[in-house]
Formats: C-alpha cells, structure tokens, sequence
C-alpha cells in the first residue's frame, strides 16, 4: 500500500512540476512574477498537504510528522534558515562581483511599489519554500527513509528535484547539477533539525535574495518589479549564463560550506523515522 501511494506521488510530482513550470510559448517573455510563484507553488503545497493528510488518516500518525510540525511554524529554525539563506546568495553573488562578473544598476522600483513588491515577493517565496520542501521532503522522504533508509531516499528525491526543473526555460545542465545540491543540502537541514522548518526558511531567503533583492535571473526566468537592476558580464562557468548564479561555479561551493558549518551547530540527528 505504502509503496503504491509512494509511486502515484511521485507521478503527480513530476507532473506537477513539469506543467507549472513548463517553457513558455513562443514570443512569450521568460519571466517570474509573486503572483505566478504563488499561484504554481501554492497549488503544489495544497496538493501534497492534502494527500498527506488524507495518508496520516490511514498510517494513524499526526500530520506534522511528515516535516511541517506547526509547534515550529515561523520559529527561530525558520527565521535563521531564512538568514542564512539571503546571506548565502549574497555569497555566490559577491564572489562573482569580485572576478568583475556581476553588476549592481541601482534602484528599479520606487516609492510605494517598493513596499507592495517587497510584501508579494516575500510571501510568494514563503510559499515557493513550503510548496516545493514540502513536495520532495516531506511525505515521500518520511516514507521512503522508513523503507530505504533515509540518504537513499535523499538522493532519489533530490535527483527529481533536479529533473522537475528541467522544463524551466533557459536552464542548463550545471544549473540542474545546483538544484540537486540544493535538494541535498534541504535533506541535510530535516536530518539535524527534525522537521522542514530551516529548509522552507533557507529556500525562501535565497529565493528572495536572487529574485527579487538583487533582481537576477532564476533557472532562466527574469523577475518583475525586483528591487535593484543587475546584470551579468563575463563566461558562462562564472555568472551561470542564461541560468542566472545558480548556474555559477560559485553556488555548488557556497552550499558546500554552508552544509560543512551546519552540520558543525547541528550534530544530532533529529528526524523522527531515524529515531525510531
């Protein structure tokens, strides 16, 4: 039973994901809005949170057991995550400006725009982190870690996460290599912590800071009403291409040592399938 369920979440998943980032008709602008954010990624986390639901009914277990406890909603995991999330594009962005390959344009918006954007965006990459942390962290970790460990699960999922960007347009295949360090780095953050709560917080952080701080590129989509103009100059290995930094040499390193520091604070496994 487990492992039917485990296999149509992971069809609706890809398909999910493939249709709501699928590439734009042609002579259509590749960009991204707080609005179309929401709209993909809420309905993701509705869908997923349902089925959980639906599934904590038939496993008797409490629903926040699968990653999103709401003891730890919006708490002090959530806020540091989305800290360091911010600080880490910042990271992978100043590396690149040092080598001459990033450049700040000043202010794009101004007056009461720069509030309304500042509010949408940053409720669309809340959103964004819950939706897609919980879709490939969530159930489908708890239950696959229970029947093939919890690394082997990881790698499975990440890699997924990987694949379910590939139909964003102007994305390559380092950028996809990024995602699934990404999704790795996630895995990292719910095996210490216990719950998602650092992982939706980080992944907001970067998000907002990519997209809508700094205003470049993310996986080939340009945002709108982003607060600085940018742009890049220089190779692809560098600034990530049409890809934007998640493609750069420099983002698979700033994850690399977030995850060494991390797992210097946290070094305790807390996720509840391991401890039982």
């Amino acid at each position: 039973m487990a492992g039917l369920v485990v296999v149509v979440n992971l069809v609706i998943l890809l398909v999910a994901q493939l249709v709501l980032h699928r590439r734009p008709h042609v002579g259509m602008t590749s960009s991204l809005s707080p609005a179309v954010a929401a709209l993909s990624d809420g309905s993701l986390f509705l869908f997923g949170a349902i089925a959980a639901l639906v599934m904590s009914r038939i496993e008797h277990r409490k629903w926040g057991e699968y990653g999103l406890p709401a003891r730890f909603a919006f708490r002090k995991h959530f806020w540091i995550g989305t800290l360091v999330g911010f600080l880490s594009i910042s990271s992978s962005l100043l590396a690149i400006f040092a080598l001459h390959g990033f450049h700040l344009a000043g202010i794009a918006i101004h007056g009461k725009t720069i509030v309304l954007a500042t509010a949408a965006w940053t409720a669309a990459f809340v959103i964004v982190g819950l939706g897609e942390e919980f879709a490939f962290r969530g159930y489908l970790q708890f239950t696959l870690t229970t029947g093939m460990g919890f690394w082997p699960a990881a790698i499975l999922l990440s890699a997924l996460f990987g694949l379910a960007h590939a139909a964003n347009p102007g994305e390559s295949k380092f950028g996809l290599l990024s995602v699934v360090c990404f999704g790795l780095l996630f895995c990292l953050f719910l095996r210490r912590t216990g719950n998602l709560w650092w992982a939706v917080g980080f992944h907001a952080g970067w998000d907002w800071g990519q997209t809508f701080f700094y205003g470049v590129t993310d996986s080939g989509l340009a945002p709108y009403h982003n607060l600085f103009n940018s742009w890049f100059s220089g190779p692809q290995w560098l600034t990530g291409g049409t890809v934007g930094p998640e493609a750069s040499i420099f983002t698979p390193m700033v994850l690399l040592i977030v995850g060494v520091l991390f797992s210097r604070v946290y070094r305790e496994n807390r996720y509840e399938p391991l401890a039982r």
